[in-house]
């Protein structure tokens, strides 16, 4: 069974000027079938060429970061105090920095690990399964 777990979140957008927080909706995705990663997607209405847009990084990196400073390239994570936690994706055209509940994700991340428990993602990965499958040897 090919378990997806979405859920929404709200961000605030973290921008230069000290008035320019402003609340968005995003995405939290997680997927059985690609256990070792997590996705977080943004509305059109919120990027500056107004395309979605959509990250992908590790669950673990996600937990990680609720506890200390996590991630040293594209995508990193730190708490910001007890109840928030900061995000920030760097691309060519700049870096974005968002700011979430922390409730929320451990809450995200708890219906993951139910679904893929830490440390079983090898056996979620089915490729010897599908090889199997496929070949007819299941």
């Amino acid at each position: 069974m090919h378990r997806v777990i979405d859920q929404a979140v709200q961000v605030r957008l973290i921008a230069t000027a000290p008035s320019s927080h402003a609340s968005a909706p995003a995405v939290l995705h997680y997927q059985a079938a690609d256990p070792l990663a997590v996705r977080m997607s943004f509305p059109a209405e919120i990027s500056l060429d107004g395309t979605a847009v959509d990250w992908a990084f590790a669950r673990e990196l996600l937990d990680e970061g609720l506890r200390r400073p996590a991630g040293r390239g594209d995508v990193q994570v730190r708490p910001s105090g007890p109840e928030r936690t900061v995000m920030e994706f760097h691309s060519d055209e700049g870096i974005a920095m968002v700011q979430l509940q922390t409730a929320d994700v451990r809450r995200f991340l708890a219906r993951s690990y139910r679904a893929v428990p830490a440390g079983s993602e090898p056996a979620y990965l089915g490729m010897e399964r599908d090889l199997a499958e496929l070949f007819g040897a299941a």
